[in-house]
């Protein structure tokens, strides 16, 4: 008996230096885990993603969590934003002008193809914001505006800019389990002064042109409705006489509801009394 208390200790050497190298891991809600393990037969990604709980990760064994709820991440010149390096997107129109802006994206992650996702980039989802989903937002964004003018980008087609370039990197990142739900411009878009001051003088231009036409409408139509006014009357009271001379004895009626009644205090020569034909 005195022997094996003896031998305890060496048992128990082994452990102690074991447990230390294992240990315990937990996904949180919300989010996915994918187990890497590095050493042994079950070496490599697991196929499948862990839900919320506590996980044994032995020695070798890592387990990465990835959001499964939108998030969202803002590129932006700004050192106090989400970063505090310049992170904005420079891009040029078809013309070469140098442009930039900040972005912020929506995105989040298939659950089940989290695993997918991992295997792709082998890295955290701090590190695919940072590298490949910021790479192919800055790569379509230069396609895209390549087609345009500034005049177009900074007006009229600004939104539609930045949809083509959330659909082209919606469909990169989909088979892999990216989920891209939206693109912001997280800031105006930046111009050099002097194309900008070009840009809101024909802006201020066009809408004087706007309002002078406006105008020249207005009055226009003001006209061509008195003159609608005008033409109308006329050709009541053209109808109107064509019909009393076409009928004398309407014009005599009327005559009768407007006297008062009262006869004229004398009469000259053979006059005719009032409403009294000859025969």
């Amino acid at each position: 008996m005195t022997k094996f208390v003896r031998f305890v200790p060496l048992l128990l050497i082994p452990l102690i230096a074991i447990v230390p190298m294992s240990s315990c891991s937990r996904v949180e809600p919300g989010h996915v885990g994918i187990k890497v393990s590095n050493f042994g037969s079950s070496a490599g990604v697991s196929d499948h993603a862990l839900g919320v709980g506590w996980y044994f990760t032995p020695v070798g064994t890592n387990i990465y969590e990835y959001p499964i709820y939108t998030s969202t991440y803002a590129w932006t010149k700004s050192s106090t934003e989400q970063s505090q390096s310049d992170e904005e997107f420079p891009f040029q129109d078809r013309n070469g002008l140098n442009l930039s802006a900040d972005v912020s994206v929506a995105y989040r992650v298939d659950p089940v193809k989290a695993p997918i996702l991992f295997q792709k980039y082998r890295i955290d989802m701090a590190g695919i914001v940072a590298g490949p989903l910021r790479n192919a937002v800055r790569s379509a964004l230069n396609e895209e505006a390549a087609g345009l003018g500034i005049e177009e980008i900074y007006g009229p087609k600004k939104a539609a800019l930045l949809s083509a370039v959330q659909r082209d990197v919606a469909r990169y990142f989909e088979p892999v389990g990216l989920h891209v739900e939206q693109l912001y411009w997280a800031s105006n878009i930046r111009v050099p002064d002097q194309v900008l001051s070009q840009i809101n003088t024909k802006i201020a231009n066009e809408q004087a042109a706007l309002a002078a036409q406006a105008n020249v409408a207005t009055v226009k139509a003001n006209a061509d409705a008195r003159i609608a006014d005008a033409e109308g009357k006329a050709k009541a009271s053209q109808i109107e006489g064509d019909a009393l001379r076409a009928n004398p004895a309407i014009l005599r009626q009327r005559a009768i509801e407007k006297w008062d009644g009262k006869l004229p205090t004398y009469s000259a020569g053979s006059g005719q009394l009032p409403f009294i034909t000859e025969k």
